[in-house]
């Protein structure tokens, strides 16, 4: 066999004992390597490797594992630590050597791992490799146990200037930080210090608020529930930023956690990070505050709608409010239907507003109904007119006059984005307890939440309330019938309760029974302001029973101060015996005719 030259020889690692050493590889099914030259002889060398050089080319060669994960399979975990400590030392000092703060460079440092370990693959890489060729020509030099400058130098030599470790420190996965510091650095102006600042300025914004995100997430929820009309270029993009959100763990939920939605959020739109943001922002935050947003919601209006960011205060905000001074919103009403509606200020929606507008004049509907039903829900208008024309159909259908549609939609618009079928099943559960169509009519025009309200939860247990305190189903029709309020009422807060006074004012359960059949609106009077002045004039200035009430429960209705004390004055004076329906029945003519005169005769 031909011998190599010396400068080839230098270049092969090799061993005293290749015999032996192959026949370890034998055993252990480790392959013997050919290592070429850069001017090979012309009968190939065949060169031995040493185990562990062999493991780990085998390693690599059959796995994805990096060079360092394999070594660090044979190494101690004090001295892997080590190197980690080491490292991070080495992004922190690179970091601040750009001009990051110490205090978030030592954050961005300990939050970086796959940046991190990115590093420190490539030293370990190159220093492995540099041991089997003794090359010495790279840029990265030093002593080999000055571990930490070479982890700065690979840092150096990435030319991202701090950009991925910051960004991964954000949430970002390697390739998605990857991503955006390419497109980050594209802009001159934006330094790694720069974007700290900025992040951190628009960090303050967005999750300064209130921490109880219940009301921004069930309003996201409602917004994109109720969409069915094309969506233009900025609902588009947030779609797609709410819909990235909502297939993570926590789904929606995490809208306000700045741990997870921020991540999103740069994603889903990258140009904030190059954006004049602060700049703009001061002339925005002064409209918000002038149109009576609360501080605390502001950040709910740009979470549920982000690209109003890039918008211009004089050039776009203000001219697309204004669109809705029509319908007599101003400044504060404004205010609130950003709130509730953020989507209000994009081309798409602006647009449907006029359709919408036009089809509630094309029913009917006096403008003052179809403008109070916009400023208290402004989700109508992400609805299609096609889905509007049905559910008003299905009013009609219902036996809704024409000149009570307005009526309803101001009271209830949420019921306009309902689907016709849930309006049946409301209509036949009212039905499936003896109600008439006629009956359910004047409930929809009375009290229309109730169609809005959830069967289950609310209208079901409304129902086993009151056959809970013994009314009858015989009777329902007409208590509802008088008092269809009855359905949105809290029972825990307000039905209950009431009954209870009742009871503890020495009556039975079945005088409250017969007042409420009697007279179902007393339901729905409070007890510090209706029932208990009442109650307590009855009984102590006018020494009569209790029990006067159940025979006319509609006491409690008339003014203590303007009916209820002057009559009784009257009567008292004139030594008259009278029956609280006699004292109260009557209208002031009648009343006058029948005691005041009376009075004059004696």
């Amino acid at each position: 066999m031909a011998t190599p030259s010396p400068s080839c020889q230098r270049r092969y690692c090799c061993f005293s004992s290749r015999s032996s050493f192959s026949s370890s590889l034998s055993a252990s099914g480790c392959k013997i390597y050919r290592v070429a030259t850069p001017k090979p002889p012309q009968i190939p060398v065949r060169v031995a490797v040493s185990l562990p050089v062999a493991k780990i080319l085998l390693l690599k060669k059959t796995s994805n594992l990096s060079l360092s994960a394999v070594l660090s399979s044979d190494s101690e975990p004090d001295s892997n630590e080590k190197r980690l400590d080491e490292g991070r030392e080495a992004v922190r000092d690179y970091l601040e050597q750009l001009g990051t703060p110490p205090e978030e460079a030592r954050r961005i440092s300990s939050n970086c791992p796959n940046y991190l370990n990115m590093l420190i693959d490539g030293v370990d890489d190159l220093s492995h490799w540099n041991s089997l060729t003794a090359v010495t020509d790279t840029d990265i030099t030093g002593d080999e146990s000055n571990f930490r400058k070479k982890v700065y130098q690979m840092a150096e030599q990435k030319g991202d200037n701090g950009l991925l470790p910051f960004l991964e420190s954000l949430g970002l996965t390697l390739a998605s930080a990857t991503h955006l510091a390419r497109y980050v650095s594209s802009s001159e102006s934006c330094s790694l210090p720069s974007l700290i600042h900025k992040v951190n300025y628009l960090k303050g914004i967005l999750y300064s608020g209130s921490d109880n995100s219940e009301i921004l997430v069930r309003n996201a929820r409602r917004i994109m529930a109720h969409l069915s009309i094309s969506a233009d270029d900025d609902v588009q993009l947030t779609l797609a930023f709410l819909e990235k959100i909502q297939a993570r763990r926590g789904g929606l939920d995490r809208l306000g956690i700045e741990s997870t939605s921020f991540r999103c959020l740069i994603e889903s739109f990258p140009r904030l990070l190059i954006y004049p943001l602060e700049s703009r922002m001061k002339a925005m935050l002064t409209l918000l505050g002038d149109m009576g947003v609360p501080k605390q919601y502001i950040s709910y209006i740009f979470l549920v709608f982000p690209p109003m960011l890039f918008y211009g205060v004089e050039e776009v905000i203000k001219p697309r409010l204004r669109l809705f001074n029509k319908i007599g919103a101003k400044d504060i009403e404004l205010g609130k239907m950003l709130v509730k509606y953020p989507w209000i200020l994009s081309t798409g929606i602006l647009e449907n507003f006029e359709k919408v507008l036009n089809f509630l004049d094309s029913r009917e509907v006096q403008r003052v109904y179809s403008s109070r039903a916009i400023m208290n829900w402004p989700h109508v208008l992400g609805s299609s007119i096609v889905k509007l024309k049905l559910m008003v159909e299905h009013f009609v259908d219902m036996g809704i006059e024409p000149q009570n549609l307005g009526q309803v939609i101001a009271k209830s618009p949420e019921l306009l984005l309902r689907k016709p079928q849930e309006l049946t099943q409301t209509v036949a559960f009212f039905k499936d307890q003896g109600m008439d169509s006629e009956t359910i009519a004047h409930m929809l025009v009375r009290c229309p939440e109730i169609f809005a309200a959830n069967r289950e939860r609310t209208l079901q247990k409304k129902l086993s309330f009151l056959y809970g305190i013994g009314i009858s189903k015989t009777h329902l029709s007409r208590i509802v019938r008088k008092y269809p309020e009855l359905f949105v009422c809290d029972i825990e807060r307000a039905l209950l309760p009431r009954i209870d006074y009742l009871r503890n004012s020495g009556l039975s359960k079945q005088d409250v029974v017969s007042m409420v059949h009697r007279f179902s609106p007393l339901l729905g009077y409070s007890i510090d302001e209706v029932l208990r002045p009442k109650m307590e004039f009855l009984v102590n200035i006018m020494q009569r029973p209790a029990s006067d009430v159940v025979e006319y429960p509609r006491y409690f209705s008339y003014s203590l101060e303007k009916k209820i004390k002057p009559r009784f004055w009257v009567l008292k004076a004139g030594n008259i015996e009278f029956s609280l329906k006699e004292m109260l029945g009557k209208n002031d003519e009648e009343f006058k005719l029948d005691y005041l005169e009376q009075m004059g005769d004696k």
